[in-house]
């Protein structure tokens, strides 16, 4: 047999092909396109941000960018880093022009306006069907009653009066369940009712919102008119005349026969400190109060026990805003029904309870109104009157 002979090639010699030299040669000018738009793209970074990551490449390994893509033609990297451009484009348009609209419900303002809704309402809707086809009519005003089950056919007569123009709202505060006994009513358990069930954005829809008692009598009372004098006379926040037979009430809330509507009145002496405060004028009772959708907006209605001194806050001027209807009057019956949710503790009887409840309500409510005055001392404000 013969010696073996090695072959020699050209790669054995170390002589690389034309079509190798050429592979080589684009290689090299791409990588140096690559690296020279890499330079242009970023900028210079300091000796102390070097061991800090880009927030766009946190490493880049050029060895396996060539070697990926050895195989592409020139054109396609190209397309490939303008393609990475754009998209770095708009991640910094992004980051940078950051959506603030303060119009947004609080915590919603850094999304578009139009996203999200800033009012709802308390209308009923289908499961089925066109949703512009669900609210045939949609009601102007809303009426709450707090109910229990005593009262159940004095409700009834009230709710007799309203027209389709009202939505009503029952809050019962006893265990009874039979109070629901009303189609396409609305009821919630409990007496804090107002700004957890009512909160503006939820009542926005509503022209004026009646917060009523249930122990009311209204024979006499025509809930439309009622609003026809109200918007004649620009009152913000009133309440219907009560009649003679409604036992003791205060003055400026008793009916007249000889006006609409009357927002003064003359208290006994030393009782206003001003003829334009409570109880002389800017005052109704908390017992059948109505309020506009702004003069809602205002007020809290956390402790029911001595807000009616403070209603006044929410319009101006109050003396003008705030008046009692006389030609659309209802009776107070004064039936004691609270009384019977209390519990007899050392001995003493349930109503006993819920009348010391309402004195620390009424301490706690005064402690919050002098917070006024605290605020006007530090702020340098010019006092109000009290």
């Amino acid at each position: 047999m013969g010696t073996p002979m090695r072959r020699f090639t050209a790669s054995n010699l170390g002589i690389r092909r034309p079509n190798e030299n050429m592979r080589l040669i684009v290689t090299t000018f791409v990588g140096l396109v690559f690296g020279f738009f890499l330079g242009v793209s970023f900028p210079t970074v300091s000796l102390s941000k070097m061991n800090k990551p880009s927030s766009f490449f946190p490493s880049i390994d050029l060895t396996h960018i060539e070697d990926k893509y050895s195989g592409l033609s020139t054109q396609a990297l190209l397309n490939i880093w303008s393609s990475l451009k754009r998209n770095r484009g708009i991640s910094h348009k992004f980051n940078n022009n950051k959506i603030w609209a303060p119009t947004n419900p609080r915590g919603a303002e850094g999304l578009p306006p139009g996203i999200v809704v800033a009012e709802s309402d308390l209308h009923l809707r289908r499961l089925w069907g066109l949703p512009n086809e669900d609210i045939i009519v949609r009601p102007r005003y809303l009426v709450t009653f707090t109910v229990g089950y005593e009262q159940k056919k004095n409700i009834d007569a009230i709710v007799k009066k309203l027209t389709e123009n009202f939505t009503i709202l029952l809050f019962h505060y006893d265990v009874v369940m039979d109070i629901l006994v009303y189609v396409k009513r609305i009821s919630y358990p409990a007496r804090w009712y107002a700004k957890r069930f009512l909160h503006p954005d939820i009542v926005a829809p509503y022209d004026y919102i009646f917060i009523w008692d249930e122990d009311l009598g209204v024979e006499n009372f025509d809930p439309e008119e009622y609003i026809k004098l109200v918007r004649k006379h620009g009152l913000d926040i009133s309440q219907p005349g009560l009649s003679p037979d409604s036992g003791m009430t205060w003055q400026m809330t008793r009916m007249r026969n000889d006006t609409e509507v009357h927002k003064e009145t003359e208290e006994r002496p030393g009782w206003c400190k001003d003829p334009h405060l409570p109880p002389c004028a800017a005052f109704v009772e908390i017992m059948a109060p109505v309020f506009s959708r702004d003069a809602w907006r205002c007020n809290d209605l956390v402790h029911g026990w001595g807000l009616d001194f403070a209603l006044r806050k929410c319009v101006e001027p109050a003396h003008e805003k705030i008046g009692v209807v006389d030609s659309q009057w209802i009776v107070h019956q004064t039936v004691p029904s609270l009384g019977n949710q209390g519990m007899a503790e050392n001995g003493k009887a349930p109503w006993e309870g819920v009348r010391e409840r309402c004195r620390n309500e009424w301490a706690m409510f005064q402690d919050r109104m002098n917070g006024e005055s605290s605020y006007e001392k530090s702020n340098g404000v010019a006092p109000s009157i009290q």
